[in-house]
């Protein structure tokens, strides 16, 4: 079919165009390509680390149920080397923490709490562990190290928790009229659904002269 003058001048056009930008657009949609292959593929991996983690999570969890210690070690240090970047990770930390605490092994608890702070990407889960850290602290007499953790800022929806483990380590410390204005804070800032938590902390400012 023969063009006429207009429609050839057109093509020219094109031609050029394409001459000039053609490479370029090909590596952008190349590229695009690429990056929506590579997304989805991440995506793919990050469901199949979280599964594969989430059964050594739960076998974690039935070590330290049964007090199996060697395998609350291998399985909290095969979520803490092969899935850090998953929940599962931190969330195997806590219960790690919580057997070698509830064991007086005060310094494996504290180093799996330590690994939450540093390593988790939930500010939740960090402050948790700042919490059960101070606890810790409280509990070998580290007093002054554990209200500098508790001075750390954290989220108005553990207030309470601060301010109550705050009047703790101020009666360690026999710093009664501080640990008196803790635990009315603590008070103050509980939560209305926070029943059981309040009347723990009004057991504790009333023993101490409220």
């Amino acid at each position: 079919m023969t063009l006429d003058l207009e429609e050839q001048e057109q093509l020219a056009a094109l031609k050029a165009w394409w001459k000039d930008y053609g490479n370029l657009i090909l590596l952008v949609v190349t590229g695009a390509a690429i990056a929506i292959g590579a997304w989805q593929g991440w995506r793919v991996y990050q469901r199949t680390q979280a599964q594969q983690a989430s059964v050594v999570y739960e076998t974690l969890a039935r070590a330290a149920e049964a007090g199996d210690l060697k395998a609350v070690r291998e399985a909290s240090g095969t979520l803490a080397e092969s899935y850090t970047r998953t929940l599962y990770a931190p969330l195997g930390a806590l219960v790690a923490a919580r057997f070698y605490f509830d064991r007086s092994d005060l310094k494996n608890a504290k180093a799996q709490l330590q690994w939450v702070m540093e390593r988790s990407g939930s500010a939740d889960l960090q402050t948790i562990a700042r919490l059960r850290l101070a606890a810790v602290l409280l509990d070998e007499g580290a007093h002054d190290e554990a209200l500098k953790l508790l001075e750390t800022e954290h989220a108005e929806a553990y207030a309470a928790q601060f301010a109550a483990l705050k009047g703790d380590i101020l009666v360690a410390k026999k710093q009664i009229a501080e640990a008196k204005a803790a635990y009315r804070v603590a008070l103050d800032k509980a939560q209305g659904d926070q029943g059981t938590f309040r009347d723990s902390v009004r057991m504790r400012l009333d023993a101490i002269g409220g």
